[in-house]
């Protein structure tokens, strides 16, 4: 497959993804998960090694992942049967998956939702790669995880999904004049008044309209282990403390939290969404490590009548006031290739749809009466 002006441009859908695992052009190592592909993205698996390094690192131009592993693996760890993870360490895991991308076609990968509002720090690397969670159009070759819980140490295990991959046929489309357009027809927010600048902007509600919820949560220290495979069995309150003051927050230094968008986000079935990377103009935080945001998403097309934005928030050296209202982060919007047969929320085990302030699946719901 090589672009041309006759090929459609985007980003590929379920479709060509399942084509793709057909024809070897995605070597899924085994057979594929039943809810693996998702309606714009397909979800990695963990292989059957996790190697602690001394150091995160980038293999760089003249080398592969493995031979910069040989002088940085401190010992590895057997994930067949489930092995932890531990915070402040950094684990190197090969993944299932391996690609042998067409001509024209390129990649990219982000943590998954669970994975973000979990606080484990996932980066994708690739054989020769001078960036993380970026494949370069035609690769061939294997990928791997880069792994480390910061908050709190995870149970895992060869086939746990912690990170998800986009694939894109040509340079990106994303612009300012496809948000305008879209949110002319569509309606992209639910209120407040529209910010476009390389991206759409998203501001942090801290106003506590809904005096019998939190604003947000705070991650509590030396808590408890989290099965990443397990979804709602671990009590919220064991692991997260609620924010109840209202207007302002002030963001302690190395301190994970989980907030939300004031704006209700809708994502069009003929398009993507990405939250950007952290725009340090806006403050000294980093704002979402899992962005991707599938193709309806908030939409009526998902069963959904719009869903807020979740937002995992750290802070960097200094604390930081954020404020009710401030701009916390821009999404921007991809169009696919063509319309997905299905979309995010139709059936397809969708965690997030409708959603507002929300741990991730691996908590019960949080009880507001046990204040």
């Amino acid at each position: 497959m090589t672009s041309t002006p006759d090929t459609p441009q985007g980003i590929l859908p379920a479709r060509l993804i399942a084509d793709y695992c057909s024809k070897g052009l995605i070597n899924p190592g085994r057979a594929l998960d039943d809810d693996q592909i998702q309606p714009a993205s397909l979800d990695l698996r963990l292989g059957e090694w996790a190697y602690r390094v001394r150091a995160s690192f980038l293999p760089g131009p003249k080398s592969t992942v493995e031979e910069r592993l040989k002088s940085l693996v401190l010992h590895r760890v057997n994930l067949s049967d489930g092995a932890v993870l531990e915070t402040g360490c950094v684990y190197i895991v090969p993944l299932l998956e391996s690609l042998k991308l067409p001509k024209g076609v390129s990649a990219a990968a982000n943590p998954k939702s669970s994975t973000g509002r979990l606080d484990i720090f996932t980066r994708v690397i690739a054989d020769y790669a001078q960036e993380f969670d970026k494949v370069p159009e035609a690769y061939e070759g294997p990928l791997f995880a880069e792994i480390s819980p910061r908050t709190f140490s995870i149970l895992a295990r060869t086939g746990s999904r912690l990170s998800q991959i986009r694939f894109r046929a040509g340079a990106s489309l994303a612009s300012d004049d496809i948000i305008r357009a879209l949110h002319a027809n569509e309606g992209l927010i639910s209120q407040g008044q529209v910010n476009i600048d390389n991206g759409l902007a998203l501001t942090i509600d801290l106003s506590g309209a809904d005096a019998d919820n939190p604003v947000g949560f705070r991650a509590k220290r030396h808590s408890g282990l989290v099965d990443v495979d397990k979804k709602a069995g671990l009590e919220a309150s064991d692991f997260w403390e609620p924010i109840w003051l209202r207007g302002s927050l002030v963001l302690d230094p190395d301190q994970f939290y989980i907030l939300a968008s004031k704006e209700a986000v809708r994502v069009p079935p003929t398009h993507a969404a990405e939250m950007v990377p952290f725009n340090p103009l806006v403050g000294e935080f980093r704002v979402h490590y899992a962005g991707f945001f599938d193709p309806g998403f908030g939409h009526s097309s998902g069963h959904g009548e719009g869903a807020r934005a979740v937002l995992e928030v750290r802070s960097h050296e200094v604390p930081f006031i954020l404020e009710d209202g401030q701009i916390i982060g821009r999404l921007v919007y991809e169009p696919l290739t063509e319309v997905p047969s299905q979309v995010y929320g139709q059936g397809i085990g969708s965690n997030y749809q409708r959603q507002g302030l929300k741990l991730s699946k691996h908590f019960k719901p949080y009880d507001p009466s046990k204040r």
